[in-house]
């Protein structure tokens, strides 16, 4: 077999250079000793989730703190999968959470000297290892066709043997020259495949650098290495764009756990040092009485997508996942909440080595009291780039008045009392909470507790006796009035002695007035609310609620 001469023919790429000629254009990283090169690479179909941020997260701080980078690779190998804008999607989820690249496909004012950072754009150099490992006889040239790999995998499966392309089963793998060329001649299409060197009764022990050792099976399967088109599967553009980008590290889902023999075979032959690999655990959640694995069908809150619609307070998310990554991290943050989180040493020795169970409430009581750290002008930009995003056409209006909103913001957050409150959980529920406070979205049920006449009563009594410039003492002097008038207690300790004696309790009466002026049985200081909204605001409140019931 004339090898030279086959590789020639099966790889017809004339801008292929001497291997030595890659060596030089992508040279090791100068940098300090100790220092890890790490990377994300997703696929550009438009969905990045919450595993995505779980390995970024990861990758980035391990990078970081080593005096090391990481890179952003597409891997967009198979363009069934491509989705326009999805760059732009991953880029921008990214940087919502914080996560600083390096490097990579359209990082603006890094230096790219690894480039191109797509991986179709790097098809030179993946026919220049094809073309070497046909050579050195191995790789070779799969004719068979999908029926005949289907009917294969249904043959196996039936007898109960291990599927896919192997030994026996592998076709092609020992074709003559003259069969080689005799179905080039018939333009049959084909693929490249690897001719794997290993024996599957063979173990191998493996130290993965979350896991610790483990044990998987050496390779034994023929896996593609070109599809037909001339585009390399993931498998082999993977083990050659790391060596060449340098990688040190690779922190990855341990769904990867099941094609690490290939990856280790594929570094071998190519004759590349293998970056460490670390397989994290699967994010998990309660469903009912059983623990499954997170899912894009059934689980919205895996999109990243998720959390800026929702409004989800970006730190807040990373200090949650912080949590799930490393074991003592919400140790270090309970004694340090106001560092910055780059302080905090991340260890991958820390990382968990089973699934890691993802819970929303635990998220949303970190956001809560990550929001409650916020001053008013933090808050409002927050929730006006919220709005100016996600918001309607109402809610982008709250943020005209900055001096109205920063009033509604100091009320609802607490500013200046004795403890700061924490009813905001997202953007999105915090533009919600507020909508009372304006006239375009205040839309009252009006469920009172009392009968229709009682109230009317009360709201009517109140609206003789209301004035705007009355202080918080003299106006509730004023509710207390009101409430006597309706023989309701004013005294709570005469009240609970004997609760039977009234209709109810000035309490009662203060809640008449909040659903009258907010529409809500509970909200924040109703004095100032009534403050806020001012006196022509308040009467007309108070009108229009006593003229429905």
């Amino acid at each position: 077999m004339d090898w030279n001469k086959l590789a020639d023919v099966l790889v017809p790429d004339e801008n292929v250079k001497p291997l030595e000629y890659y060596e030089e254009l992508y040279p090791p990283r100068n940098l300090p000793q100790g220092a890890q090169v790490t990377r994300l690479a997703p696929s550009p179909t438009g969905f990045i989730h919450l595993g995505n941020l779980f390995v970024a997260i990861a990758n980035e701080r391990i990078a970081h703190q080593s005096g090391g980078l990481m890179y952003l690779r597409i891997e967009d190998t198979d363009l069934k999968r491509k989705v326009d804008g999805a760059v732009d999607a991953v880029k921008n989820a990214l940087r919502y959470f914080d996560i600083r690249f390096d490097e990579g496909a359209e990082i603006e004012g890094a230096e790219n000297a690894y480039a191109p950072y797509y991986q179709r754009e790097r098809a030179e150099l993946y026919h220049a290892y094809a073309k070497d490992l046909i050579r050195r006889g191995l790789a070779y040239p799969c004719f068979c066709t999908e029926e005949s790999l289907t009917a294969l995998r249904e043959k196996q499966t039936e007898e109960k043997k291990i599927t896919g392309y192997y030994g026996e089963y592998a076709a092609c793998r020992n074709l003559t020259e003259e069969e080689i060329y005799a179905n080039l001649a018939a333009k049959k299409p084909y693929v490249i495949r690897l001719r794997s060197q290993g024996n599957a009764e063979n173990k191998i022990t493996f130290r993965d650098e979350i896991k610790g050792d483990i044990t998987v099976t050496e390779n034994d399967q023929d896996v593609v290495i070109l599809k037909s088109d001339g585009i390399p599967t993931y498998h082999f553009a993977h083990a050659i764009d790391d060596h060449f980008m340098r990688t040190t590290l690779v922190i990855r889902g341990e769904e990867w756990l099941a094609s690490l023999p290939i990856h280790i075979e594929l570094f071998n032959v190519l004759g590349f040092n293998r970056p460490k690999y670390g397989h994290n655990c699967s994010l998990q959640k309660i469903d009912g009485e059983t623990r499954r694995k997170l899912s894009k069908r059934k689980d919205p809150e895996l999109s990243l997508e998720f959390y800026r619609q929702e409004g989800y307070y970006s730190r807040a998310v990373k200090v949650y996942m912080l949590t799930l990554l490393n074991s003592n991290f919400e140790e270090w943050y309970m004694k340090n909440p106001e560092k910055s989180l780059d302080e905090f040493k991340f260890t991958i020795g820390k990382m968990g080595k089973s699934g890691t169970l993802f819970d929303l409430d635990k998220l949303n009581d970190i956001s809560k009291n990550e929001l409650a750290k916020l001053s008013v002008e933090e808050m409002y930009h927050f929730l006006s780039d919220w709005a100016n995003e996600f918001g309607n056409d109402q809610q982008k209006g709250y943020f005209a008045d900055k001096e109205y909103m920063y009033k509604v913001l100091t009320l609802c957050m607490g500013i200046g009392g004795k403890k700061r409150r924490k009813d905001f959980t997202t953007a999105k529920q915090a533009v919600e909470f507020i909508s009372y406070f304006f006239d375009s979205t205040f839309a009252p049920e009006y469920a009172y507790r009392f009968e229709n006449e009682t109230v009317k009563k009360i709201l009517c009594d109140f609206k003789g006796k209301y004035d705007y410039a009355d202080d918080c003492s003299a106006w509730f002097d004023k509710v207390k009035e009101v409430a006597a008038n309706a023989g309701f207690a004013t005294d709570m300790k005469a009240y609970k002695a004997d609760p039977t004696a009234y209709p109810g309790n000035v309490s009662d009466v203060a809640e008449m007035l909040r659903i009258a002026t907010t529409g809500l049985a509970n909200t924040p200081d109703l004095w100032t609310i009534m403050q806020i909204l001012g006196e022509e605001r308040t009467l007309a409140r108070l009108e229009k609620a006593i003229a429905v019931l």
